[in-house]
């Protein structure tokens, strides 16, 4: 099966911490893609490890050309100065202290363009607040009959009129290139770790 997106409920059927920390927050879409099983009990950190700056450097051409106009044009029009400071706090206030805890790694650190909320187990939320949007990314690593199955979802607050401009203008290169080429990305080198393992 290839990875693809989702319907809303795949992802709001799941039991996250997420649904509360969030349920202000419109989901703008939700993504999913089957993974291999392994000889061993993975984690969000194995997946988290595939969809790292690192990691998805090696994608193709395409993909990196538009991460790389996207940092262009962050850097021409300044959207993103002081997004990594300004966007944790007010957040992690409303995580609960018991998630903070067992969140590896810590809350805070820098996960590419965005912050981490939490990790656990099986659940990571990241955040992200800059000039264009306030967003957030919720991955989650379900176990599945015939090995694994992440779900991906993506929720945008507006962060002023240009919100809905900017996902207008970027949703097509999300949509129908980048995503699927991470994602396709993810599940290879996912099936060559667990070859590995």
């Amino acid at each position: 099966m290839k990875p693809g997106r989702a319907a809303p409920e795949r992802y709001r059927a799941l039991d996250l911490q997420a649904h509360a920390l969030l349920r202000d927050v419109p989901l703008h879409d939700v993504w999913e893609v089957p993974l291999a099983p392994g000889s061993r009990r993975r984690t969000i950190a194995d997946l988290r490890a595939l969809m790292s700056a690192e990691e998805l450097a090696e994608m193709n051409p395409a993909v990196r050309l538009l991460f790389g106009l996207r940092r262009w044009l962050g850097e021409v029009f300044g959207w993103d100065e002081d997004a990594r400071d300004a966007a944790p706090s007010e957040t992690l206030a409303c995580v609960p202290a018991e998630v903070l805890a067992r969140s590896d790694p810590p809350p805070g650190t820098p996960d590419g363009p965005f912050v981490l909320l939490y990790a656990l187990p099986d659940e990571a939320v990241s955040e992200i607040r800059n000039a264009t949007v306030h967003a957030f990314s919720v991955l989650s690593l379900v176990r599945s009959e015939d090995g694994y199955r992440a779900i991906w979802a993506i929720h945008v607050a507006p962060v002023g009129a240009v919100t809905r401009f900017y996902m207008a203008l970027i949703d097509p290169f999300r949509r129908f290139v980048i995503y699927p080429a991470m994602l396709r990305h993810v599940q290879r080198r996912w099936a060559a770790l667990q070859d590995g393992a």
